[in-house]
């Protein structure tokens, strides 16, 4: 059997006890408390917080950027996991998984936000790389003290398999050895939104990955119905960074 499919502790069968968000605010009190988070009889994790993730962590990030310690959320992510499994949602392609939880961030906004013809005139856009390996692409945003933002309801926590972590950094020419680990899962992606399901991908990020993983990119084919459907999307919202 794996191992983070793991017995849970007396804390975890009281958070098991609850639905997702009586979790959440469970857990919440658990940290307010000064108790913190702790791993479960000192077995594997499932997931570990993954580099391309930790863009997050740092200011003039495009997207959600998170405060809360490294470890501390990486124990918040596996503790709701553990409760769960079966929470996992299917992703654009088999490697990838979400984990759609209430928003455990304090301060966090939506990230995605409605363009209208009195905040058009506000938009940016450059030519922008992910990291440096990668080609840079246009983009486009608010900036945030420009355009308000409602507190966000949920966080969609994305997900990518061991090995398809493993295989995108051979392709970058990087240390594989970065990418090992025991958990099987990697996360990779963090947003904050006001939906309990997937936001459409934006169209730039599903031409990235038709690239292929020598580019960045997942090395998924291109989907014309559902990058129809994120245009459809994106044409009318536009983050906040």
């Amino acid at each position: 059997s794996q191992s983070f499919f793991r017995v849970p502790s007396m804390r975890g069968l009281c958070l098991a006890s609850a639905g997702l968000a009586g979790r959440v605010t469970a857990m919440a009190t658990l940290m307010s408390g000064g108790g913190g988070l702790q791993g479960g009889g000192g077995t594997s994790k499932a997931i570990r917080l993954e580099s391309f993730c930790k863009r997050q962590w740092q200011e003039g990030y495009k997207g959600l950027v998170i405060r809360m310690p490294q470890e501390e959320l990486e124990q918040w992510v596996n503790e709701l996991f553990a409760a769960d499994p079966s929470a996992l949602r299917e992703g654009y392609a088999p490697f990838c998984k979400h984990l759609f939880v209430p928003c455990f961030l304090p301060g966090a906004k939506a990230e995605a936000v409605p363009i209208t013809d009195d905040n058009r005139h506000l938009l940016r856009s450059e030519y922008q790389a992910r990291t440096a390996d990668e080609l840079p692409v246009l983009v486009r945003w608010f900036p945030q003290k420009a355009v308000e933002a409602p507190d966000a309801t949920f966080l969609d926590l994305i997900l990518y398999s061991r090995e398809q972590i493993i295989k995108e950094t051979e392709a970058m020419g990087k240390d594989v050895k970065e990418a090992m680990d025991d958990a099987p899962w990697g996360l990779i992606s963090i947003k904050a939104q006001l939906l309990g399901h997937e936001v459409p991908m934006q169209p730039i990020t599903m031409m990235r990955n038709s690239l292929g993983r020598e580019e960045g990119g997942s090395g998924v084919k291109l989907d014309r119905a559902a990058y129809m459907r994120s245009v459809e999307y994106w044409k009318s919202h536009a983050v906040r960074a």
